[in-house]
């Protein structure tokens, strides 16, 4: 989920500082997910997608088609 975020935000051409600001969050709050640092939740996958104006499930949907058609746990 991280680097379907990552990626949109780079090609949207808007920088971790400005997406911070979107979402009401300290730029390091970007800056810790981009390097695995931190976690997030599905609820701030959503926000920060929406920040980015793109649509969380088209973000879900390129995820899904980079794995296996099988997965398992």
């Amino acid at each position: 989920m991280v680097d379907a975020l990552s990626s949109a935000r780079r090609e949207s051409g808007v920088s971790q500082r400005e997406l911070a600001r979107r979402v009401g969050k300290p730029p390091s709050f970007i800056n810790k997910i981009e390097l695995f640092e931190r976690r997030i939740d599905l609820l701030e996958f959503i926000v920060i997608a929406e920040a980015l104006e793109q649509a969380p499930g088209d973000l879900i949907a390129k995820l899904r088609s980079k794995l296996p058609s099988t997965l398992s746990l």
